[in-house]
């Protein structure tokens, strides 16, 4: 999953696609890359991040995925918290609605979905985005995070959207701190008991800078050894900025895992 954010204040790369066109320019290179989906968001979820208006992410949103419908043939998804974005998204080609909140915030989302046959990608987090650093504590670290997106399967459920269309994300770095990511990376294979593919996302994450000192256009080798981990522990899905590089990670990771297809 490529990620693309055409928001001005990302951590990693705010401000770089908030143009039409080179954001579709940024998508038509991910998937010649290697991406199968493009995730596009208009919204910052980065720690500390301010909410932005409806109108201003569909301002921000549509136009690209309209473009991209017409231009690509892998999946689209879109990274929203809000029932109307995804509505206009999938109404404009996309296929898949990433919610960070894992439909705890507003079961609407899922309603939507299952109007236009969606997937979804449910995600844990402890607060917000603006709260989720804030000292995070857990008693039981992956068996809370089991049993928020247990809760958030049911939801999807009882509004319409099966099982077998939802995919499930541990949330690294949303409500986490560095030893929680690090744990939550080496007992992946834990969410299998979920029953349902699991997405992670590290790419360029804070986790990875605090390891290894770089700042986060210098991650993609962190980053790098955190998707192969991953895949080894079980993911299905990983989102990540540099699709051309990671797409080779991903190859050597799945073909190591799974020699004997070899």
């Amino acid at each position: 999953m490529g990620i693309l954010n055409v928001t001005p204040d990302s951590f990693s790369d705010g401000g770089q696609f908030i143009d039409v066109d080179a954001a579709v320019e940024h998508a038509l290179a991910m998937a010649r890359g290697g991406a199968d989906i493009i995730d596009v968001g208009g919204e910052s979820t980065r720690p500390g991040a301010e909410s932005v208006s409806v109108d201003e992410e569909l301002r921000r949103v549509v136009p690209v995925i309209e473009r991209l419908a017409e231009a690509v043939d892998v999946l689209i998804s879109i990274d929203t918290a809000k029932p109307a974005v995804a509505r206009a998204a999938l109404a404009a080609g996309a296929a898949i609605v990433n919610v960070i909140t894992g439909l705890h915030g507003d079961e609407a989302l899922a309603r939507v979905a299952a109007e236009f046959g969606a997937a979804l990608v449910v995600m844990h987090i402890k607060g917000t985005p603006r709260t989720m650093q804030q000292n995070p504590v857990y008693d039981d670290l992956l068996g809370e995070v089991i049993a928020y997106l247990r809760e958030s399967i049911a939801i999807a459920e009882r509004n319409g959207v099966p099982a077998e269309r939802v995919i499930v994300d541990p949330g690294i770095g949303f409500g986490k701190t560095v030893r929680h990511n690090l744990e939550l990376m080496a007992r992946l294979r834990e969410l299998e008991v979920l029953g349902r593919p699991i997405l992670v996302g590290t790419s360029r994450k804070s986790t990875i800078g605090k390891i290894t000192g770089k700042p986060a256009d210098a991650r993609q080798f962190g980053t790098a050894a955190t998707v192969a981990i991953c895949i080894a522990n079980g993911a299905g899905i990983v989102r990540v900025h540099d699709v051309p590089e990671m797409a080779d990670v991903v190859k050597m990771a799945d073909a190591i895992c799974r020699y004997r297809e070899y």
